[in-house]
């Protein structure tokens, strides 16, 4: 048997977790002296570089020393939170990684929470000491408060802390005294994460991950609880509701490096494998002995916040660009996401051509459906809404902590934009030159809060929250002001059409774009919706005019994100989603069924 450490890295949003992986990478030899490696090796998704941030957990095992390391990388955004709590699972401790001038902020307590729980051993990483005006020490107390108002064991609260720079490559005992390298993390690793505890019985492995290939199928990827697994053995599955099916492991697998490697030997509890031969399996089930199967704890998973109603693109403009467009492609899609996202839930409507998709935030959704427009897929969107529970007889909604960093002029509009949006003040901080604002809010206040912010704090403020709970209704919210304009008919939009109109509003199409009758084109400088005629032209005649043309000087369009337009978004309006395009609309496209259906 082989002395194997799991460990798990959590933090907060851009604080550094896969540099570090990069630089653990680098110290233990796993590339040629030449060979060209791009930064954040992991985030190996072109979303994920995209945006610089993970989204999928992921593992890799190093060598150092006599040991073999299993590291697993997980996503800081809260929304990305399933991913965080199924893989805990697989891991024996935690490398909890703090920015040395932000301290711990909403989600370093969410990931660290979860740590606890399961009584894992944490190391703290004060990263980023190299900042201007940082504070390594004080940053250090915060944790061990942070710790200690969790409820952490006497065990974990005499944790090690390790400081360093994950850009610069070092990491030491003291933060005013930098060293060659990583080692002195690698070494805290071994000397206090604890090795798996070894068990004698029946095998038991829970599937916490899972990997797909087109050549082989499913993988079922999971850490040996207790017993031993070999290729070629018979094995049983234990469902989440207790059926138990029969099958045989046709390939094994355990993790070198970045990749996988095929192994005959046994495998022995505490390390991580993938298995092949495993049919119909889900996240969450048991792999057990043949004979006498026995299930592990279920893997607990936070309840969604926010649903989207999922359905085919009927627009006049569907089947341009997408390759899959019916119901049946979009439905398989969705099931297939279910597997693998724990997070994500799905109910089926009356019609079969829609689906209510239910997910932790605006970003969860935005990313699912991101990535089904790259694959080909065309879809429409309905207004995010916000789960409402009834508690005790009374009208519950999701509450979240928010926090802002916000430079001191700007600290008035941030809290006159979140009051507005119900929010009670909670705490106000001062770091130096920035303000730290704590809120609590509605989940429904955040949605389009973020850009009204930026553009009211000049681009400076940095927003992070995360879900306390569900609490009463806090009464109504107006998020939107402004009504559409709607485009009166199908046609081309005309700079000269356009140019008239300005005066109506903002505009989100370029002259020569195809618009359609009952597409939303731009935004009204009312509350009310107008319907307008950008198709029109100019009437030529063979008389000559008194004064010369003026030239129409246009104003550039508004180009929202996918996020910006689903936080726009209206009740009575969909977001239509192509591989080349985002086109909002009316649910109704023809004006005479709005005005009947208001009636």
């Amino acid at each position: 048997m082989q002395n194997i450490r799991n460990v798990a890295i959590i933090a907060h949003v851009d604080h550094g977790k896969t540099t570090l992986v990069d630089r653990i990478l680098y110290q233990s030899k796993l590339f040629r002296e030449n060979q060209d490696v791009p930064d954040l090796i992991l985030d190996s998704n072109d979303l994920e570089r995209e945006r610089g941030i993970t989204i999928l957990s992921k593992n890799v095992s190093v060598r150092y020393k006599d040991y073999k390391i299993n590291i697993i990388d997980t996503p800081g955004h809260s929304d990305f939170g399933g991913e965080v709590e199924r893989v805990l699972n697989m891991a024996d401790g935690v490398l909890l990684i703090v920015d040395a001038f932000e301290g711990p902020m909403p989600q370093t307590r969410f990931v660290l929470q979860k740590a606890v729980e399961l009584h894992l051993k944490p190391i703290v990483v004060v990263n980023k000491v190299d900042k201007p005006n940082c504070n390594p020490e004080q940053t250090q107390e915060d944790v061990f408060d942070l710790m200690f108002s969790l409820g952490a064991s006497e065990e974990q609260l005499d944790f090690p802390t390790v400081f360093g720079s994950s850009k610069l490559g070092w990491m030491g005992p003291d933060w005013k005294t930098p060293t060659e390298d990583i080692s002195y993390l690698l070494d805290q690793i071994i000397e206090h994460i604890p090795a798996h505890t070894y068990q004698e019985g029946n095998a038991q492995m829970i599937i916490s991950s899972l990997d797909y290939s087109s050549y082989v199928g499913r993988i079922a990827v999971g850490k040996l609880h207790r017993g031993s697994l070999i290729w070629g053995q018979n094995v049983s599955l234990v469902k989440r509701d207790g059926s138990i099916t029969k099958s045989k492991i046709k390939e094994l697998y355990v993790f070198e490096g970045l990749g996988k490697e095929k192994t005959k030997n046994p495998v022995y509890p505490g390390e991580i494998c993938a298995i092949l031969g495993i049919d119909d399996f889900e996240i969450g089930d048991t792999i057990a002995d043949y004979e006498n199967p026995e299930a592990l704890p279920i893997i607990n998973v936070d309840e969604p916040t926010m649903s989207m109603l999922f359905t085919i693109n009927n627009s006049p403009f569907y089947g341009q660009d997408g390759k899959y467009v019916t119901s049946r492609h979009l439905r398989d899609r969705l099931y297939k996401e279910l597997e693998k996202n724990l997070a994500l839930r799905l109910e089926e409507t009356a019609s079969p051509d829609a689906h209510i998709v239910y997910g932790r935030g605006i970003l969860h959704l935005s990313i699912l459906i991101e990535t089904m427009r790259r694959e080909g897929y065309e879809l429409q969107v309905g207004q995010p809404k916000v789960i409402i529970k009834e508690i005790d007889g009374q009208k519950c909604e999701p509450v979240e902590e928010l926090i802002v960093l916000v430079p001191e002029e700007f600290s008035s509009r941030v809290i006159d934009m979140a009051t507005r949006r119900r929010a009670e003040i909670v705490s106000i901080d001062t770091k130096i030159d920035r303000v730290c604002l704590t809120f609590k809010i509605p989940s429904r206040g955040i949605i389009g809060l973020r850009n009204q912010m930026l553009t009211a704090t000049e681009g400076e403020a940095v927003m992070s929250h995360r879900l306390l709970g569900f609490e009463p209704w806090k009464g109504d919210i107006s998020l939107r002001h402004a009504g559409s304009l709607i485009a009166m008919e199908t046609g081309t939009a005309v700079a000269y059409a356009i140019d008239k109109l300005q005066d109506r509003g903002n505009f989100f199409i370029a002259p020569m774009e195809a618009v359609y009758e009952g597409q939303v084109v731009g935004q009204h400088i009312r509350q009310d919706d107008l319907v307008i005629n950008i198709t029109k032209t100019k009437k030529l005649s063979n008389m000559r005019a008194s004064g010369a043309d003026d030239k129409a000087t246009l104003s550039p369009p508004l180009k929202f994100s996918m996020e910006e337009y689903m936080e726009y978004i209206a009740e009575d309006e969909y977001l239509e989603i192509t591989p080349k395009s985002l086109r909002l609309r009316k649910i109704m496209l023809n004006e005479l069924d709005r005005k009947r259906a208001a009636k």
